[in-house]
């Protein structure tokens, strides 16, 4: 997936030198703005932010607590640059919440393994859900946020199991996780299998999925999930439950109630820009 880089560089200088840094890698995109233009880097909703404080003219501190009240933006990484050695400066600046301070003259692969690594560990963990590794709310909504921006037509493809609670309540919130994770890896499989697609997966909560993908047969794809779901998930089931073809579970009155086996919910919106 693309990373949209921005450095806050009033003279121009990272620009030049990232380029050639990450020549080879296609996936990293750098964009230089003015500090006085940093709306425009929050908007875009960047994946990271660099900031060369020898060549910008407003309050480092300030800038970072710009950045730091913007809620889309309360957990983009920012890197700041600069020639200042006095640790108090230093500390002032990391008090913002900022994750890297890279004295000058900067080693130019130190600062490339810098970015990669932020890069890298913001994928894995940027409000991901500790059961299924997958982004949560903060990133789903960053992410619809920047398909929007792009202009592109897409399509929000919201997943929901049916039974959910029944099925806790019969086998317990330990086999109610399993459920949830299997859930996950066959969403997973089927949005990342689609070819030229920069696909986004996201975990609301709960039993609750969201995907967003672009250019392909969503109808088709989301049939084929359904599909396979239902074949698999009989085997979280014991034989007996499955050979009735419902569990039987007290309701909150105390009262025993039949539900069906778990089962899910696709439903798909086509998003076109246009028409927002």
């Amino acid at each position: 997936m693309s990373q949209e880089i921005y450095l806050i560089d009033n003279k121009e200088e990272l620009i030049g030198e990232l380029g050639g840094l990450f020549k080879e890698e296609t996936d990293y995109k750098f964009k230089t703005i003015n500090a006085s233009e940093i709306e425009l880097a929050l908007s875009s909703i960047p994946s990271l932010i660099v900031i060369d404080e020898d060549n910008i003219d407003i309050n480092i501190i300030e800038l970072c607590q710009k950045i730091r009240e913007n809620e889309d933006n309360s957990i983009t990484p920012i890197i700041v640059i600069s020639s200042n050695q006095e640790r108090e400066h230093r500390l002032q600046v990391f008090q913002t919440d900022i994750e890297y301070y890279i004295l000058k003259p900067v080693d130019k692969e130190y600062f490339y393994y810098t970015i990669k690594n932020i890069i890298e560990l913001l994928y894995r963990n940027r409000r991901v859900s500790p059961l299924t590794g997958l982004p949560g709310n903060v990133q789903i909504q960053a992410e619809m946020k920047k398909r929007f921006l792009s202009k592109n037509t897409f399509a929000i493809v919201y997943f929901d199991l049916d039974n959910f609670k029944a099925y806790n309540d019969r086998y317990g919130f330990a086999s109610g996780d399993e459920i949830i994770k299997f859930t996950s890896r066959l969403i997973s499989s089927h949005i990342h299998k689609i070819e030229d697609n920069d696909n986004f997966i996201g975990h609301i909560g709960g039993d609750d999925f969201v995907a967003i993908i672009e250019k392909a047969d969503y109808e088709k794809i989301c049939k084929e999930f359904v599909s396979e779901f239902d074949a698999k998930a009989v085997e979280f089931y014991n034989e007996e439950d499955v050979q009735k073809g419902y569990v039987e579970v007290a309701n909150r009155k105390g009262i025993i109630e039949q539900f069906p086996l778990i089962s899910i919910s696709v439903a798909i919106v086509e998003v076109d820009y246009r028409c927002i």
